[in-house]
């Protein structure tokens, strides 16, 4: 028996299918250099209109998607239509108005459009504030009416809660999430059940990895599949193959009992958890199409001995570490290319490093604040092997405090700018010895420091915690911080 897939809204005006279709797999159909029909795409995803699948996902790079997508829009005026996801990916730099504006318009004349339905956002470093500048001009362009709705997507739980503290009105944030990766059932899962943000779920399968073919099978020597390099490193990261084995196993006997397919187990208990919007299945257009083995994710449910068969089998695997979307930010990166350490160094940095001039021997770190120059100060000073990071507080923009109300959201956007100091000056969170912390209001105190222990946990650096009379402003968190290099470094450029 097949059931058509149940329907999740998203925002006023935005219901969804809960199995979305993802497109990025027509980026490695086009790697050749040869572009897919738009016309014969549209017909592939017609078809899962036409099974209730209606709802598709892609990205500015996912080759000729957008376009595809845009094609099959054009079929449908009014009601009734497909729901069309896509994401802005932009390299970190200045994001003004018209950076933003320009971003977004692209989106719109690929798929054809004059509404996004919702538009999410990647950025790949934190320590460069313009992140949340480009959220706040995402929001005035859905004002405006050309997005329907705003997300993001691989957005820790410390930054997800940041931005919407300061007022950004997201409604997803798209992670890995899948019975190998379970880390978005930790903080991210509690931002959900705090803000109701919910997740999309991609990963699900682990690029094929979860079903019946490879059930018993050895581990592969090689892989040169892109997808199934990532999840393997996924897989490796989660305990190796002997615990991976051992979740299928469990996987497959509940699909047995049930009459159904181990991928299906697995897409099942992701959409079963609480946070959890909708999972986005792949599809290779005209090649590998699973429309019909999706749909029956919908004749069965998982009990409660299902549930506790595989929560026995996840206790043979280990946590993958960290949180959602730190494989793309900090080691181990367990993405298809790997390290992505060099390619993280090649991107714009928030700050440069400029010589003092009163020592020869003496670097500083200027952001840009006024209060820099009226009071005549600097972020970060390095002299020899010493960084010294001067009181910092959550400001953007135009001296603006960054989420007022919410001191651990403070504190994430605090230490981001310490980090962006520091890496300008050659050095990196694990080089800091000591910070120091000022709070207003000793109730915030458990927030700031576990907000402070997501960065420092291992390195635990000696501290200092006081509650002060009041800070300037709106801010309820001050800190500065001391780093000690074992070697100086030959380059900050």
């Amino acid at each position: 028996m097949t059931v058509a897939p149940p329907r999740q809204t998203l925002a006023d005006g935005l219901e969804i299918s809960r199995i979305l279709t993802g497109l990025w797999q027509v980026a490695d159909m086009e790697k050749d250099g040869t572009t897919l029909d738009p016309n014969q795409g549209a017909d592939h995803l017609q078809a899962y209109l036409n099974a209730g699948f209606s709802t598709f996902d892609m990205a500015d790079h996912y080759g000729s998607a957008e376009i595809i997508a845009g094609r099959l829009l054009s079929r449908h005026a009014g009601a009734g239509g497909p729901q069309i996801f896509t994401k802005w990916c932009p390299e970190p730099g200045p994001m003004t108005a018209d950076v933003v504006r320009a971003g977004v318009q692209e989106r719109l004349d690929r798929l054809g459009t004059d509404c996004i339905d919702l538009l999410q956002f990647h950025w790949w470093s934190f320590e460069h504030p313009a992140w949340l500048d480009a959220l706040h001009e995402m929001a005035r362009l859905k004002e405006e009416g050309l997005i329907k709705a705003l997300g993001v997507t691989n957005f820790d739980a410390a930054h997800l809660r940041l931005a919407l503290a300061d007022g950004i009105p997201l409604v997803t944030n798209q992670v890995s999430f899948s019975m190998i990766d379970r880390r978005a059932l930790g903080p991210l899962s509690q931002v959900y059940a705090d803000k109701g943000v919910k997740l999309l779920a991609y990963g699900t399968l682990c690029g094929g990895f979860l079903s019946d073919r490879w059930l018993g099978k050895p581990e592969p020597a090689e892989i040169s599949d892109w997808s199934k390099m990532k999840y393997k490193r996924f897989i490796d990261a989660a305990g190796g193959w002997g615990g991976y084995q051992a979740i299928l196993q469990a996987a497959s006997a509940i699909a047995r009992k049930h009459g159904v397919s181990v991928a299906n187990v697995a897409t099942r208990w992701v959409l079963d958890q609480p946070a959890v919007a909708g999972t986005i299945v792949g599809a290779r257009l005209g090649e590998s199409e699973h429309i019909a083995d999706n749909a029956r994710l919908f004749s069965f449910a998982l009990d409660e001995e299902d549930r506790t068969q595989l929560e026995e089998a996840f206790a043979q695997t280990a946590p993958v570490p960290g949180d959602c979307g730190d494989e793309y930010r900090r080691p181990p990166f367990l993405t298809a290319s790997g390290d992505l350490s060099h390619h993280l160094s090649e991107m714009p940095r928030a700050h440069d490093a400029t010589p003092a001039s009163h020592r020869s021997d003496a670097t500083r770190v200027l952001t840009g604040s006024d209060w820099e120059e009226i009071a005549g100060y600097c972020r970060a000073h390095r002299i020899g092997n010493r960084i010294l990071v001067s009181g910092t507080t959550a400001v953007a923009g135009a001296a603006r405090a960054v989420a007022p109300d919410d001191a651990a959201a403070q504190t994430t956007y605090i230490l981001d700018k310490i980090l962006a100091a520091l890496s300008a000056l050659g050095a990196s969170a694990a080089d800091v010895v000591r910070t120091r912390i000022f709070i207003t209001d000793e109730t915030d105190v458990f927030d700031i420091s576990r907000a402070h222990g997501r960065v420092f946990s291992d390195i635990k650096p000696a501290n200092t915690l006081v509650v002060v009379a009041g800070l300037i402003g709106d801010h309820r968190v001050e800190i500065e911080a001391e780093a000690l290099l074992s070697d100086t470094p030959t380059d900050m450029a």
